[in-house]
């Protein structure tokens, strides 16, 4: 597949949220679905937010922890896919030594830290509106202490959402802040879906694409890129996961990815797209947001926890990626 615009691919008119449904190259019609995440929470894409899950529950129980999430290792435990997976660290023989559940639940829970900060300073300069895309198992409208006029809009499969509102329900969780959750597949209108529970575009928002873009075909990452750009107004802010590496196989047998192969049976280099990227930080810059590129390790080294590189590393071409539309 080709490294375009959707507005310059007759396939993929503008607006057209079906580039969501284009296979990768090289991808058999099998290996697409999984790699889109059509099955349920206990398959394909949606099993990955159970790892995010567990990963956050290995954290919160952590003494030196970087983010709490309480509400984590239930996710895990109600899945039967996971429910012999450990919740903390002291449940995994080698501990910290342990590529999936040491280093790599590592680099999740960081993860998860710089985006709560991320949306605590955004909120903090007058956004009231918090999009989640592709929301999976995301807790951020229950643990954060957001402002009370805030709106959290949780966009995900109804199969996902439902399976997250059993468990929530179950433990009687309150959200901090109003939480919207949009039942909406994102190869559909998930605009209009959207905008009909109330998003307001003409309002300041903040976006957040955590751990979502890899996993689509480089014109539906544009068309996302795209359409947020056109939703947002001055004063909105997005934050988004993207890989750099030219040939994502190159790190087929690294240990993260090896672990998490031979210990949960989840192969993230078969989930992955691995067509050409295209370059959405260049892009917002062309519309005028201002971006920031950062590496993992970049933050490791800030909150003095948190992965470094290894050789043969499967976060080596990670990067998170800030940016803000200003006001002036």
């Amino acid at each position: 597949m080709s490294e375009t615009s959707t507005t310059g691919d007759p396939r993929h008119p503008a607006g057209d949220p079906s580039v969501f449904l284009v296979p990768a190259e090289g991808d058999t019609p099998t290996a697409a679905t999984r790699r889109t995440g059509a099955e349920g929470v206990d398959e394909g894409v949606g099993l990955t937010a159970l790892l995010v899950a567990a990963a956050r529950a290995i954290e919160t129980h952590r003494h030196d922890s970087l983010a709490q999430d309480v509400y984590a290792e239930h996710f895990v435990r109600a899945a039967p896919a996971c429910a012999d997976w450990p919740v903390c660290i002291q449940q995994v023989p080698d501990g910290d030594d342990n590529p999936l559940w040491g280093r790599f639940a590592r680099y999740f829970g960081l993860r998860t830290r710089v985006l709560d900060d991320f949306v605590r300073r955004s909120v903090g300069t007058g956004a009231r509106q918090v999009v989640l895309l592709g929301a999976g198992l995301d807790t951020r409208a229950f643990r954060l202490d957001l402002p009370s006029d805030c709106v959290v809009f949780e966009v995900d499969r109804s199969g996902v959402l439902a399976f997250k509102e059993r468990v929530l329900t179950d433990l009687a969780a309150d959200p901090k802040s109003k939480r919207v959750p949009v039942p909406v597949d994102l190869r559909a209108d998930w605009v209009t879906a959207l905008t009909s529970v109330g998003f307001d575009p003409a309002a300041p928002s903040v976006w957040l694409a955590e751990g979502l873009l890899f996993y689509l075909p480089g014109p539906a990452e544009t068309y996302l890129i795209d359409t947020v750009d056109r939703l947002t107004t001055v004063g909105s802010a997005l934050a988004f996961e993207a890989k750099l590496e030219k040939d994502l196989l190159a790190y087929r047998d690294s240990p993260v990815y090896t672990a998490t192969r031979e210990q949960i049976g989840i192969d993230l280099l078969d989930l992955f797209d691995r067509g050409p990227r295209p370059d959405s930080v260049g892009d917002l810059a062309a519309r005028g947001w201002s971006t920031s590129m950062h590496t993992p390790f970049d933050f490791t080294r800030l909150q003095g926890r948190g992965p470094l590189p290894e050789p043969n590393d499967a976060l080596e071409g990670n990067r998170w990626v800030f940016a803000h539309k200003p006001r002036s």
